[in-house]
């Protein structure tokens, strides 16, 4: 099937625009009866190449200015059919600007927004598209998008601080390692040259390090190779559920990095679950979302054990605390707020206080590794000096 754009209007008279997938342009005319619009123009679209590079997503910085713009227009009062023209029209997003438009002719046929938004999966996660349901139905879909911004956008700040703490080292391990590659490649071969003219006996370190450097010279490729063939076996590895389970149990028992993990996974989980439940979602209901969107997946399992415990009649805290993720003081909260009956609002509260807490292990992350860094880049580059000047030193006591 291919896709399709046409332009019409309603039986109001009012003009509108959007796509559909089908066989031919007949069916696409039979498509929009259906929908009571009546064509005006039918065109094959063409091939995205944008989209088909990079699957059609939208950055989460962008879904949540879209997601507050909708909720200050619903709160104002305009139609929803307003809101979503409006906003295709504010949007420079070209692949959100075609799925608010397809949302606003599925709409005019008599869809509701939640189904609409979930036939657009790349952009309309599960979490967002069952908030709008629980929104729709209980009549209060302008507090659910607030809500909704608000989680995107505190999101969105979780990510780039997590994203800024991995991007330091990252960088600065590549200048490391670019650094010593030029020593040893076009650096060191000049000191052995001098060397071996003079005919002089070498200390061992010098030794070592022309050993190493001729090693790499003649084996860069090799090298080069086998570290693309490990990088991308480990990333396959990872791909899989033994690989990801075994590599995010690692990285929660890193020293260091594992302290920012475990952190980040209890901010993302509490705050999405809390939502979810402020929203009138179903706890069954939230917890599979919330599942699906923990990004670790020592935690991932740990909710659906949660999940088979509330269906049988149990609580959500022990099942939790069995994960080994969630701290004591949690679980506590957890469980003060299932006997409240205030368990939503105990979560954003958790949520909010690790937000702090992945503030502080971000700064100590980065102030260590500064050092840390400098030390080793230090030694190594100091090291290899050090010993293509030994010989220098010793020839020079030598005369004199």
């Amino acid at each position: 099937m291919s896709k399709w754009m046409y332009k019409g209007k309603t039986t109001q008279g009012k003009e509108v625009a959007g796509e559909v997938e089908a066989s031919n342009k007949a069916d696409v005319e039979i498509l929009l009866r259906k929908k009571r619009i009546r064509a005006m123009s039918i065109k094959r679209k063409p091939m995205d190449m944008k989209m088909l590079s990079f699957g059609g997503g939208v950055p989460l910085k962008v879904m949540a200015r879209f997601t507050r713009q909708f909720s200050a227009m619903t709160s104002a009062g305009l139609p929803l059919i307003q809101c979503l023209d409006i906003l295709s029209e504010q949007t420079e997003h070209e692949v959100l600007k075609q799925a608010i438009m397809q949302v606003a002719a599925d709409i005019q046929g008599g869809g509701t927004l939640a189904d609409s938004l979930s036939k657009h999966k790349k952009i309309f996660s599960e979490l967002y598209c069952q908030m709008i349901a629980a929104g729709e139905a209980g009549g209060i879909l302008d507090t659910i998008l607030l809500r909704l911004a608000e989680y995107q956008e505190k999101a969105d700040a979780l990510r780039r601080k997590i994203k800024g703490a991995m991007t330091y080292p990252v960088i600065v391990a590549i200048v490391a390692v670019a650094a010593v590659a030029i020593l040893m490649i076009f650096v060191v071969p000049i000191f052995a040259n001098m060397f071996q003219d003079a005919n002089a006996k070498l200390p061992l370190p010098t030794r070592i390090v022309m050993g190493l450097s001729q090693f790499i010279r003649d084996w860069i490729l090799a090298i080069l190779t086998g570290i693309g063939v490990g990088l991308f076996s480990l990333f396959r590895y990872y791909k899989t559920d033994k690989g990801r389970l075994k590599c995010d149990q690692l990285l929660l028992q890193a020293p260091v990095l594992g302290d920012l993990e475990r952190k980040s996974c209890i901010s993302r989980f509490t705050r999405t679950l809390g939502t979810l439940l402020n929203s009138g979602v179903s706890i069954i209901d939230a917890l599979q979302v919330t599942a699906k969107t923990s990004g670790n997946k020592v935690l991932e399992l740990g909710i659906y054990k949660t999940l088979e415990s509330i269906s049988g009649g149990q609580t959500i805290a022990d099942p939790l605390r069995a994960t080994g993720v969630f701290p004591p003081m949690v679980i506590q909260m957890i469980a003060v707020g299932e006997r409240t009956g205030g368990l939503s609002e105990m979560l954003i509260k958790i949520s909010d206080f690790y937000d702090d807490e992945v503030d502080a292990a971000v700064d100590a992350l980065t102030s260590m590794i500064e050092p840390l860094v400098i030390v080793v880049l230090g030694s190594i580059i100091g090291g290899v000096l050090v010993a293509m000047y030994l010989p220098m030193f010793e020839m020079a006591g030598t005369v004199g």
